[in-house]
């Protein structure tokens, strides 16, 4: 695994007393720590509606239907293409993170990395996307050396199953995993179903819009800040004066 695997958890009876543990920042990666609408999701989205229209048999209006009414409704449309039609998380994933070209599209902001640079804590990547595409995107911002762990759809298994964003029991796991508590962990992320889930289990949340204005929008997300979201932000250096 990427993440610490062999941490003690803060639930062991037999943990002695200590400090309050530095706080733990999980940042999603696309339109949260790069402008993913420009640089990837135009390419990605037309693959995903070939994959669709290919392994279903649909027409394109039928595929493009269909791919953002599992997105809205679970968060992800693979997991819609795994419950409902059977579809290979593997097969799907390779598919439709080819996307020639990408490390010329993605664009670094220097202001972010200095703010990440500076922000105190464990910080980790946690993405929906496959290792391949996170660490050609990582590699492009320049950004790999900031962060403790990436951890992406392959590292969300349970049961055999992907359990990426927005379950809850991945969460839990996560939490588990990092050896603490739920409370001191912190999602930065775009996608408001997303940190839906992850208030349920009592992380703290962040929303980034840096980028939504340039996104089609989902349900909800023109709205004031939900109850479940701790604070809304358009810039990364914003967040330690929000949220540190």
């Amino acid at each position: 695994m990427v993440y610490d695997a062999g941490v003690t958890s803060p639930f062991d009876d037999d943990a002695a007393p200590r400090a309050r543990p530095p706080r733990v920042w999980l940042f999603d990666l696309d339109d949260t720590l790069h402008d993913a609408h420009r640089s990837a999701m135009p390419d990605m989205q037309r693959a995903m509606g070939v994959f669709i229209e290919r392994e279903l048999g649909l027409t394109t209006a039928q595929s493009d239907a269909l791919r953002r009414q599992y997105f809205q409704r679970y968060g992800a449309t693979l997991l819609g293409l795994i419950r409902h039609h059977a579809v290979k998380a593997a097969h799907f994933l390779h598919d439709t993170h080819r996307l020639p070209g990408l490390e010329q599209r993605v664009r670094r902001h220097p202001h972010d990395v200095a703010a990440l640079a500076r922000l105190p804590g464990r910080r980790y990547i946690l993405t929906n996307a496959p290792r391949t595409y996170a660490e050609r995107v990582i590699g492009a911002l320049g950004i790999g050396s900031l962060f403790d762990g990436v951890i992406t759809i392959e590292d969300m298994a349970m049961f055999g199953q992907p359990r990426p964003k927005p379950d809850a029991r991945m969460f839990r796991r996560l939490v588990a995993r990092l050896g603490v508590l739920a409370s001191h962990c912190v999602l930065v992320e775009d996608t408001l179903v997303h940190q839906k889930a992850a208030r349920r289990v009592g992380l703290r949340t962040v929303w980034m819009r840096r980028w939504i204005r340039q996104m089609p929008q989902r349900k909800g997300e023109r709205a004031r800040c939900p109850a479940y979201v701790d604070c809304k932000l358009n810039h990364l250096r914003d967040l330690q004066r929000r949220l540190g």
